[in-house]
């Protein structure tokens, strides 16, 4: 199958370091290309692949000087894509909606995957007007504020098997052990509730997250003051994607204590398959993607994580590498999204028949 693959062009593919889209295309990628498939990705040009490259910006907005205004760069992108349509079979986007006015003038099968939140107010009305269109969701729990619209399927994303080995055993707590928090210092994310949750179960925490422009202000007034307040509290910045499988594989257990409606979460699979137990507040899709008891624990309050935070530690990380490995393998997400491009494949060859034959009546 001829498949190309359209990335956001903020981070590279896959990111050098924070980036979960650009990842997910990665890992997606790759596994289709393993499995033989034509794929060519349009993307920044520092991504590493073994697709064809389409340089769409000479590197990740994000990291580049200059690059103030994003919307140029995915415009362009847009246009390399319709540029080249006819020579695919499918067109996989995952650049949210700039490219919906293309996609009606394209004879080509495509799908748009929606990576970000869905309950802002000026969602809906946009969505209604393109109601036709096949949208992927990556949790069921991400499109419940959407109108009725053409949602093909959930599909939850997965990563390579031995991208983050199994780790059977966690340092333990005597020995310098820890709880770890892996992501953004942003309010949605609450590192002030992983923090609280380390300090009032005496447990080490370790903090592993970029801090964006825009919370930089949270982080001086509210994150910092509280991890200096602490020797439990070490903030060791933004790690890369080599440093993670020895943060979350060392760690008894990963605190993901969010508060906004999160579309996945792919930092709670990422600890799954080091073995590593979540701890994760019921917002978003943490009741979907956990399995309360095997996986982790979901909890809704403060002393509910707290009693919680204790018993990771009991749980078979074996059996939580096995539920990662039936449930959000690369290998599994792909073969999802495969059957997906062959139905929409399907539909397109019978609505040209279809075509085909009502031309041929109206001209006997």
């Amino acid at each position: 199958m001829r498949i190309a693959q359209i990335a956001p062009l903020c981070e590279s593919v896959p990111p050098k370091l924070y980036g979960g889209t650009e990842r997910v295309v990665s890992y997606l990628t790759e596994e289709l290309v393993r499995q033989g498939h034509e794929v060519t990705l349009f993307a920044s040009g520092d991504s590493t692949t073994e697709a064809d490259l389409v340089p769409c910006c000479d590197a990740a907005l994000r990291l580049a000087d200059g690059a103030h205004d994003i919307v140029p760069y995915h415009v362009t992108q847009i246009e390399q894509v319709r540029a080249r349509a006819g020579t695919f079979d499918v067109l996989h986007f995952h650049t949210d909606y700039l490219h919906f006015p293309l996609m009606r003038q394209t004879d080509v099968a495509s799908l748009t995957t929606l990576h970000g939140r869905l309950d802002m107010p000026w969602v809906a009305p946009f969505y209604r007007a393109f109601r036709d269109h096949p949208l992927v969701s990556i949790s069921d729990h991400q499109r419940l504020p959407m109108p009725k619209v053409n949602w093909a399927a959930t599909i939850h994303h997965g990563l390579p098997p031995d991208l983050l080995p199994f780790c059977p055993a966690p340092r333990p707590m005597e020995d310098a052990g820890y709880l770890a928090f892996l992501g953004r210092i942003s309010p949605e994310k609450r590192p002030d509730r992983a923090i609280e949750i380390a300090v009032r179960t005496g447990h080490r925490l370790k903090i592993a997250a970029k801090i964006d422009r825009v919370d930089e202000e949270y982080w001086t007034t509210m994150i910092k003051p509280m991890v200096d307040a602490s020797p439990l509290i070490e903030y060791v910045g933004e790690i890369n994607e080599a440093q993670k499988a020895g943060f979350l594989g060392g760690a008894t257990g990963l605190l993901f204590p969010i508060d906004w409606p999160e579309p996945f979460g792919l930092v709670m699979i990422e600890a799954m398959s080091c073995g590593t137990p979540v701890l994760g507040y019921a917002c978003g899709s943490v009741p979907e993607i956990l399995c309360n008891g095997v996986t982790g624990f979901v909890v809704s309050r403060m002393d509910e994580a707290c009693a919680a935070a204790p018993r990771l530690a009991t749980l078979d990380r074996a059996a939580i590498r096995r539920e990662f490995d039936t449930r959000f393998s690369a290998f599994t997400m792909a073969g999802n999204y495969l059957r997906i491009y062959e139905s929409l494949m399907g539909e397109r060859i019978e609505s040209w028949e279809g075509a085909r034959v009502r031309r041929a009546c109206l001209a006997a």
